[in-house]
């Protein structure tokens, strides 16, 4: 099992914060429902760190910090995401096992997913709209994309 310790801080920081802002990216793919999102996404995170420790477990216990000034621009999020997602990967391919590695691009997609669903997209009231609208679904299919390679 990989330990923090075989990370430096920058390393570990990447690798908190790319899992946040895929998350993100889908929070941005639509208006509406933040909070259901953000309480959603909470919840995510805790449910890793119930499931035990491990490289994961201490990836969701650490709280992840994200430079809003890079994210006034919506339209730069996509961008910054997949920026982020490829530096983290490429850490843990470095220095982590293939398991780690696999698990992490588990969490990342559980995440934004997670975030999709929370929160029925148009309709009236709640009624007659979308589970996960159509830019939530552009937003998931292209992290899959991202974390996939």
């Amino acid at each position: 099992m990989t330990e923090k310790a075989a990370f430096n801080a920058e390393e570990w920081s990447k690798l908190v914060e790319a899992p946040a802002l895929a998350a993100l990216r889908v929070v941005a793919a639509d208006r509406g429902g933040t909070i259901r999102e953000s309480l959603s996404l909470g919840r995510a995170y805790a449910e890793v760190r119930e499931e035990g420790g491990g490289l994961l477990g201490e990836i969701a216990a650490t709280p992840p910090t994200v430079d809003r000034s890079e994210l006034k621009d919506r339209e730069a999020i996509p961008q910054r995401t997949e920026q982020a997602l490829r530096e983290a990967l490429s850490i843990l391919e470095r220095n982590a096992t293939p398991e780690e590695v696999e698990a992490y691009r588990e969490f990342v997609l559980k995440l934004a997913d997670t975030v999709a669903h929370a929160h029925k997209e148009g309709g009236f009231l709640g009624i007659g709209g979308k589970e996960v609208s159509e830019s939530e679904q552009k937003a998931l299919d292209e992290l899959a994309a991202v974390v996939g390679d």
